[in-house]
């Protein structure tokens, strides 16, 4: 079965509980190497998409990724808004008038969702940024997709690949972002971003366990 313009509404659901709840552990992981609003931020700018759910909920999957987009940009302070503002919006271009996403139309939103962040941050896989997370997510969804492998699989896949990239981030020296100020201090310390794509991506893989 497809993922459906519902299943998609509720990963946005899940998404903006899930960073609730971990609110405080994001803002511990950004305590360490950033400016210690990381885990906020993410939760206010998700409390404010969860405001504009009546309004979306009729709509396509690429209205619905747009609206989390630009609702995330004018929310979300730091580097967070314009990066995942970036990826929602990329990702919305790609399934634009779309109910329903095939596990290769995922793969395409995806693979353009990390290619904007990419450009808007400048970052590159090693940096300790969020693309640590993304890139080894979207390399895993493109080898399951080539595979046809079941999209529950293949979404289990690409969080598990996210969750290794996010815990890689911990030994590198920052790059990229406030965390590069410090330098080799920042080594020892799992980045942030990394992790809350993961708990995004992750949030899909739960959400959608059951398509097949």
């Amino acid at each position: 079965m497809p993922i459906g313009r519902d299943d998609v509404l509720e990963w946005i659901k899940a998404v903006a509980k899930v960073l609730n709840e971990n609110r405080d552990y994001l803002t511990s992981l950004d305590a360490a190497i950033g400016d210690a609003d990381h885990g906020a931020n993410m939760d206010r700018g998700f409390t404010a998409v969860m405001t504009k759910m009546p309004e979306i909920s009729d709509k396509d999957i690429g209205t619905v990724f747009k609206t989390v987009g630009m609702t995330l940009l004018s929310t979300v302070g730091g580097a967070g808004g314009p990066l995942y503002g970036t990826f929602f919006i990329q990702a919305g271009i790609k399934t634009s008038g779309k109910m329903e996403l095939t596990l290769e139309d995922w793969q395409v939103a995806l693979e353009a969702a990390l290619a904007g962040v990419v450009m808007r941050g400048k970052a590159e896989p090693g940096d300790k940024t969020m693309v640590d997370a993304l890139t080894p997510a979207v390399a895993a969804l493109k080898k399951a997709a080539a595979e046809s492998q079941p999209v529950s699989a293949a979404l289990k896949s690409s969080a598990e690949a996210a969750r290794q990239g996010m815990e890689a981030t911990t030994p590198l020296v920052a790059r990229k972002g406030r965390a590069s100020y410090l330098g080799e201090r920042s080594a020892g310390h799992q980045d942030p971003g990394a992790t809350s794509s993961f708990l995004i991506l992750k949030a899909a893989a739960d959400t959608w366990a059951n398509r097949s």
